[in-house]
């Protein structure tokens, strides 16, 4: 992506790095750009650093070092970790998205899967109780959950729908940019299929800048238009994501290919 003209990008992270206690790293000299309507996904196994480096370009973790940047409507790349606290938390909120692997993160579960998909319109100053109960179903029959269960709680859904709620809550603001965690782990294989598809045509629809953590190929494979390869905090391939799982490089990244071939 080092061709892309600075108003088509809507992230860009240089060198980004941090690190826990103990000296732990989590992450280490990370750089990434995305365009709108581009699917780029980390993979790596467990403990390589890809949550930590996605919660780092969301706004949820501050790097030690690097720079996270931000298109805003002016198409202006802002810095979100130089912005004063309230200026970064109003460009994230109407900015990004963010779907957890767990849907009980992402959502309140104590009021209605209407109030759970409008809040976020709520908190940019949507007040039209009808207006907002209105988008509220058509969120819930766009992401595949019958409008009738818009004054259910969440507790109430399945595991898939659930999901289903939280993507429509991080999708209900249309934002510029996506940002996704595991959002098909634990779930079975019919469920994974069907919010993959989903995922798949709202995005393409939407336009918006999509990065996905997965440590499923299969996943990153039907999604992703590039691939990063993390292995212990550290990008050791990165290209389209059919040439880096068809031909591999790094000695790691073919054997994540072949573990998936056996599978």
């Amino acid at each position: 992506m080092t061709g892309l003209a600075r108003n088509q990008l809507v992230l860009r992270a240089r060198s980004v790095a941090k690190c826990f206690g103990g000296g732990r790293l989590g992450c280490h000299d990370m750089s990434l750009e995305i365009a709108s309507g581009e699917v780029v996904a980390i993979v790596g196994e467990s403990g390589s650093g890809k949550t930590t480096f996605l919660r780092c370009l969301g706004g949820h973790l501050r790097p030690d070092h690097g720079i996270v940047e931000l298109r805003s409507k002016d198409d202006t790349l802002h810095p979100i970790w130089s912005l004063q606290e309230e200026q970064r938390i109003r460009l994230l909120r109407s900015h990004v998205g963010f779907v957890h692997q767990r849907p009980r993160d992402g959502l309140r579960t104590n009021v209605s899967a209407g109030a759970n998909i409008v809040e976020p319109l709520a908190l940019s100053g949507l007040r039209d109780f009808s207006q907002m109960r209105r988008i509220a179903k058509e969120w819930l029959d766009c992401v595949e959950i019958h409008p009738g269960r818009v004054d259910d709680v969440p507790g109430s859904f399945s595991g898939g729908m659930q999901q289903r709620l939280q993507i429509a809550r991080s999708l209900v603001k249309r934002p510029s940019l996506l940002l996704m965690d595991e959002p098909t782990g634990g779930l079975d294989l019919s469920v994974q299929a069907r919010i993959l598809d989903l995922l798949r045509n709202l995005v393409r629809e939407l336009r918006a800048a999509v990065v996905l953590v997965t440590h499923d190929l299969g996943v990153a494979r039907m999604l992703a238009d590039r691939m990063y390869v993390l292995r212990s905090g550290m990008i050791v391939e990165h290209g389209l994501a059919d040439q880096v799982l068809d031909d591999p490089h790094h000695p790691y990244t073919q054997l994540l290919v072949s573990s998936m071939l056996r599978a």
